[in-house]
């Protein structure tokens, strides 16, 4: 519907122009995605001596000092310093924050939501090969829903349940998983543990048979028992977790630990709830209890040995300490239900996060694969925001800048840590000004004509306290080249070529979870502004100097274009 209005609205010339652009928008994810997970900064297929730079940008970059004039011009060979300026990155990622021998609660972890789908959360298709797509594109967190399978029960199956979801064989998926494993461990660099968040759906034989199943499959690589020995502090029961170094590269399961009067309805947030799905549920809930499915079979939960997933059914979590906790227990709540305690116990509920695990999933309305705002739970210290990974909208673009250069697991702020306040604020003020020169190459979709566009640059500032989901836009004028008198005009370049020369600024509160979506797009009459590229930059990675950053499309694939700015930094 909202593609047929704007399509009207292109053709009434007296149509107001649209007041809200999509920004939210993302494309599919597919194998070529480098970008989602932290691998666009680490991984690149374009190299630097493919990249082109505008001859204004050369100029530019002379009037600033970084180039000398005799080195720039259309016969000149491209300079030395030009070479390095674009292979240096925008970034600077500090190495304690890829440091494994912290305790694993201690991590934030990129984390995909319903993983086997490919598109839709109702009726969308559920591909083994989705599992291969997150995890290469940097996801290290996964979510398995298995299900009874009534023609087999030998094999259960992962789907969407209460939906007009396809399913796949749960072995199938674990095979998927066993095989990346094996790639990534044969490059040790890249080794990484990689969780499975086991949503279970089966009755007591299913259950059996998804521990026998992982077990099968993925054989040495499992983690079925703790991994110290006895007599250590593991042993002695004071809770202290696993590091990450420890863990290695093994396969972790987050396994269901049921508390008494558990609330049945505690996933409705997983779909849409409509009248005929409601039905649907009640007659499974019956069925659960009927059963007495709630119990997990003792072969299953003893999988569970650092992630024992827990509905709370009431504040003791944050308040004291768990009722009735298992020993090592992962808060598994949805946005909307972390969203109630907030602010008013955000700092108690991230003391309670520097020595436990928690996972956000998104709520239920969510039903086109939008995505959950992560930056304010990641300000909290929960470390598994599960996104869903089927676009490469806003949400995974974050994500992308969080874990940039790491392995999927980023060490979360001192602050969020064992012996933290919890409280990320620092109460200065700091003024960011962002020194915007301009773009080379900005990439054009096949329908659209690049002499009718007319390029800006908007920037979001996201900030952790931001509950509203409401961040600061600044944005700069839109480009369009001197037609007819490009002669009279020294910095004149075709549209994919945009030049800007303009600062943007923000005041804000200082934080080391602040971040800058950086998006280039067109100032379209009478219709939505198509966005072009993208990019995301956690502002404590942020180079000092100029850096040309490479834009990403909406799908995360790697584009020719840069965008040369420089990041300066005043304490207020």
């Amino acid at each position: 519907m909202a593609d047929l209005v704007t399509g009207i609205s292109k053709l009434n010339p007296f149509a107001k122009k649209s007041a809200v652009d999509d920004e939210d928008k993302g494309e599919a994810i597919d194998a070529g995605t480098v970008a989602g997970g932290g691998h666009a900064s680490r991984r690149s297929h374009i190299t630097k001596d493919e990249l082109r730079v505008s001859q204004v940008l050369q100029n530019y970059l002379v009037a600033e000092g970084i180039l000398q004039e005799q080195e720039v011009g259309p016969n000149a060979e491209r300079p030395t310093a030009l070479r390095e300026l674009l292979d240096k990155s925008h970034i600077n990622v500090p190495p304690a924050v890829t440091d494994r021998n912290h305790p694993l609660p201690e991590y934030f972890i990129s984390s995909s939501h319903n993983t086997y789908l490919m598109a839709h959360q109702l009726f969308g298709e559920s591909h083994a090969s989705a599992y291969e797509i997150a995890l290469h594109t940097g996801s290290r967190c996964v979510e398995i829903d298995a299900w009874d399978n009534d023609d087999n029960k030998e094999e259960p199956k992962v789907t969407h349940g209460y939906t007009l979801v396809s399913d796949i064989p749960f072995r199938q998926v674990c095979e998927t998983i066993r095989d990346v494993v094996d790639k990534e461990a044969a490059n040790e660099q890249n080794a990484a543990p990689i969780m499975i968040s086991l949503e279970n759906h089966c009755d007591t034989h299913g259950q059996l048979r998804l521990a026998q199943i992982m077990q099968e499959v993925f054989g040495h690589r499992l983690l079925s028992k703790a991994m110290r020995e006895k007599g250590t502090r593991e042993q002695e029961d004071i809770g202290e977790h696993i590091t990450l170094a420890e863990l290695g590269n093994k396969i972790v399961v987050i396994v269901e630990y049921h508390l008494p009067n558990e609330d049945e309805s505690s996933d409705s947030d997983s779909s849409s709830g409509d009248e005929e799905e409601r039905k649907v549920r009640q007659q499974y809930a019956a069925k659960k209890k009927a059963t007495n499915a709630s119990i997990v079979v003792p072969e299953l939960a003893e999988l569970g040995v650092y992630a024992q997933s827990v509905k709370p059914v009431n504040n003791s979590w944050f308040e004291a300490s768990l009722d009735n906790a298992p020993h090592h227990q992962l808060i598994n709540v949805s946005e909307s239900g972390l969203t109630e305690h907030l602010p008013a116990n955000s700092a108690k509920i991230a003391r309670h996060n520097a020595h436990h695990l928690m996972r956000v999933y998104p709520k239920g309305t969510r039903i086109s694969s939008k995505n959950l705002a992560p930056v304010p739970f990641w300000g909290i210290g929960a470390q598994i925001c599960a996104l869903n990974w089927q676009t490469f909208g806003a949400s995974s673009q974050l994500n992308e800048a969080l874990f940039a250069g790491s392995g999927g697991f980023v060490l979360k702020p001192a602050a969020l840590r064992a012996g933290g306040s919890g409280n990320l604020s620092t109460g200065r003020r700091r003024r960011l000004r962002l020194h915007v020169a301009g773009a080379t190459d900005v990439p054009m979709p096949k329908d659209r004509d690049d002499g009718n566009i007319k390029p800006y640059l908007t920037c979001t500032l996201v900030h952790p306290n931001d509950m509203n989901n409401m961040p600061p836009k600044r944005k700069t004028a839109a480009y369009k080249p001197h037609k007819l008198t490009s002669f009279l005009h020294k910095d004149n370049s075709p549209p994919t070529d945009p030049i800007w020369k303009e600062i943007l600024e923000w005041e804000y509160e200082d934080n080391e979870l602040v971040f800058l979506r950086l998006l280039i797009k067109s100032d379209d009459s009478f219709a939505r502004n198509p966005i072009f590229a993208v990019a995301a930059v956690r502002l404590m990675y942020a180079a000092p100097g100029w850096s040309f950053i490479r834009m990403l499309d909406l799908g995360g694939h790697e584009t020719t274009c840069t965008l040369l700015v420089r990041f300066e930094f005043l304490e207020l």
